[in-house]
């Protein structure tokens, strides 16, 4: 074809070179994908957690205000708040709460406490650190089941290893599981040794990311290693250590499988000594099978973390606040 032949064809000839109707179409799609793509690319997550986190949590709600029995889960009888009324005049209730606060606590400070010394000994240069840091891994990765049964044998009143120990120093065996205060503790161990090398080394990470900088210029003005814990390891390891408490809390909170298969009783021991919140939930939807009233106690839980929660953050809050003032 001629050069002039090519001229004259029109742009939607196979010869034209102007852009037609597809090429305009085209990069219209395309515009539009660069647009939408974000969100397509984000869209499995919300839709997982609209169906299996923010339903739920609604429909919880809804349940909570009806008389829901698991025979008969089809129907429903309009109650409003009497289900949480009679969950605030229920002792068990108190009782629970009591129960998951002291647990919570009695599991909470030494837990993160001993993590927190265990990742400053491991921050130093040690023979076998990567071995060590592995192996304070190991309980997190133990199933909840195991580890609970193991100390339960370890807990006995007449065969376990830890009476036979107190026994050699002259005092009289202990009634791991029936007493109030020595079940919340043996119940607070199981959780302190499952949960903090996993709170070590998050603890280990925060501080291999204060600039070391810092060090060098405490110990130049004098500082000890303890004084350049408490000024320079301790200030850096702020967020992190607000991170742990909170997810402490929340874990303490819901806390669920050390107790109910620490002796194999929903009702938490035969006084309801160390049963939890998470386990009186389970006690009144699966074990007197009022489902309306299970509801209610979850709503309550997720209610008492929003404020722990909001709690820490605040306290948190103000004291970087007061140290930012200074």
């Amino acid at each position: 074809m001629s050069l002039t032949a090519t001229a004259k064809a029109g742009p939607h000839s196979p010869a034209g070179t102007g852009p037609g109707p597809d090429d305009g179409r085209g990069a219209a799609l395309r515009r539009t994908w660069r647009k939408a793509s974000p969100y397509a690319y984000i869209a499995p997550f919300f839709t997982l957690f609209l169906a299996f986190g923010l339903f739920p949590l609604l429909y919880t709600a809804f349940v909570s205000l009806y008389r829901v029995e698991l025979q008969t889960s089809g129907e429903m009888e309009w109650r409003g708040i009497a289900n949480y009324t009679a969950l605030f005049t229920d002792e068990y209730f108190w009782t629970s709460l009591r129960n998951t606060f002291t647990i919570g606590v009695l599991s909470t400070v030494p837990q993160l406490a001993m993590a927190l010394g265990l990742a400053h000994l491991l921050n130093y240069k040690l023979r076998g650190r990567t071995f060590i840091r592995t192996a304070i891994l190991l309980p997190y990765a133990t199933s909840v089941a195991a580890a609970t049964l193991v100390f339960a044998q370890l807990f006995g009143k007449d065969f376990g290893l830890i009476n036979y120990v107190i026994g050699l120093v002259g005092f009289d065996p202990v009634d791991w599981q029936t007493g109030t205060v020595a079940s919340q503790i043996a119940v607070s161990t199981i959780v302190i040794w499952r949960w903090t090398g996993y709170n070590a080394l998050i603890y280990l990470a925060g501080m291999q990311s204060i600039p070391h900088e810092l060090y060098e210029a405490a110990e130049m003005d004098g500082a000890s290693r303890w004084r350049q814990f408490l000024h320079v390891t301790l200030p850096g390891l702020r967020p992190t250590i607000v991170f742990t408490v909170i997810i402490s809390t929340i874990g303490a909170t819901q806390l669920f499988g050390e107790p109910l298969l620490f002796e194999g009783s929903i009702s938490g021991g035969i006084s309801h000594q160390y049963q939890t919140l998470g386990l009186y939930m389970y006690e009144q939807g699966w074990g007197f099978f009022h489902l309306g009233r299970a509801a209610a106690i979850a709503w309550v839980m997720f209610v008492l973390i929003v404020v722990l929660v909001g709690v820490n953050a605040l306290i948190a809050r103000r004291r970087a606040r007061k140290e930012a003032g200074r």
